[in-house]
């Protein structure tokens, strides 16, 4: 067994100790190569249940929370799903396994056509890609059934709520305000949109790059 192999296995064995139960996310994540969305002096660490940093300043997640996030999202095999970060591909990948359709947003264009090409070279036909603004969603392709952001928002887009269909769910991280002499941190939010609003459902703590509106000026 290659090394890679024996080492994703062990990771997803310490997922379900950690608490993923969801056999369909589970084998989404074995079936991604993680070791094709990190940086080259990365790859010994692919498997590392730890974030890493990549190109812009950015991070690929750490497995847990991509797993406990996408476990959190209840994606099925009709849903189409809008995706704000899209980063290195490697949560797309992950929500491509899953669902009818990933539409993933980026605001770096450097990352969206990197992250592109590695999804088309593992034959990922499932998802379209746009350079754009997170905070304004995609209306043209709204209403979606799922959206996670995998960046840290001080409170939940409006526009991302106007985008989510009624029964919809949408995952994200936000920011919690602290006192003066505390550390700032965040908190994983799950959003159920009802005829009535927004349930809201707090999670557990996080952290994640910080949510910027806007297209990158470094492209």
């Amino acid at each position: 067994m290659a090394e890679e192999e024996y080492r994703k296995i062990e990771l997803i064995m310490a997922l379900r100790n950690q608490g993923i139960r969801d056999t369909n996310v589970l084998r989404a994540l074995e079936r991604v190569p993680r070791e094709n969305f990190v940086p080259p002096s990365f790859v010994d660490q692919a498997y590392d249940d730890q974030s890493l940093p990549i190109e812009c300043g950015q991070t690929i997640s750490q497995p847990f929370i991509v797993a406990y996030m996408t476990e959190k999202l209840q994606v099925g095999d009709r849903d189409k799903v809008l995706e704000i970060g899209t980063g290195s591909g490697y949560q797309t990948a992950v929500l491509a396994q899953l669902c009818r359709r990933v539409y993933t947003m980026e605001r770096y264009r450097t990352l969206r056509q990197a992250a592109e090409q590695r999804l088309a070279d593992m034959r990922m036909v499932n998802v379209t890609y746009l350079t754009g603004d997170g905070y304004k969603g995609w209306p043209q392709q709204a209403p979606f059934d799922r959206i996670i952001v995998t960046a840290a928002a001080p409170d939940i887009p409006d526009a991302l709520v106007d985008q989510l269909k009624e029964g919809g769910i949408m995952v994200l991280p936000l920011n919690v305000q602290t006192g003066e002499l505390e550390k700032p941190y965040q908190q994983i939010v799950r959003v159920t949109k009802t005829e009535y609003g927004l349930e809201e459902e707090t999670l557990i703590d996080v952290r994640f790059v910080p949510m910027v509106p806007g297209v990158a000026r470094e492209m």
